[in-house]
């Protein structure tokens, strides 16, 4: 009798924004920078589920809203420079702040569709076919 392996429950948020397998928290989320692998070296947690969407985008969206816009006019309404200053440093900025939050971002999206057991919503009493 094959006894299977016991995954004591981790945190999603500390798997996620470490880019480790929610399940087992040893092997890596991601082949590559943003593609998720197809199964954890660790453990074998199958990740055809993970799909984050437009989540970690919307989030990040957010965050360079209030950080750039906010950091702009400071800046603006402080030395009011020219206009080729505030692109010399708020287009490199929001560049690399997007880029340094997509994949934690990401990773703790897919962590917590795992923590949840989330799947797409299906309607009561319909079936796949539709009748």
């Amino acid at each position: 009798m094959s006894k299977t392996p016991f995954y004591p429950p981790l945190s999603p948020v500390s798997t996620g924004l470490a880019g480790r397998c929610p399940r087992c928290g040893e092997g890596r989320m991601f082949d590559g920078y943003l593609k998720p692998t197809e199964r954890c070296d660790a453990c074998g947690l199958d990740l055809s589920f993970a799909d984050s969407g437009d989540g970690p985008a919307v989030f990040i969206i957010l965050v360079l809203g209030f950080v750039i816009v906010g950091g702009a006019l400071f800046v603006e309404l402080t030395w009011q420079p020219a206009l080729w200053v505030h692109a010399l440093l708020w287009i490199p900025l929001t560049t690399l702040i997007a880029g340094v939050l997509l994949r934690p971002l990401k990773g703790l999206m897919i962590a917590q569709q795992y923590a949840t057991a989330a799947a797409e919503g299906r309607l009561a009493g319909i079936d796949d076919a539709g009748d």
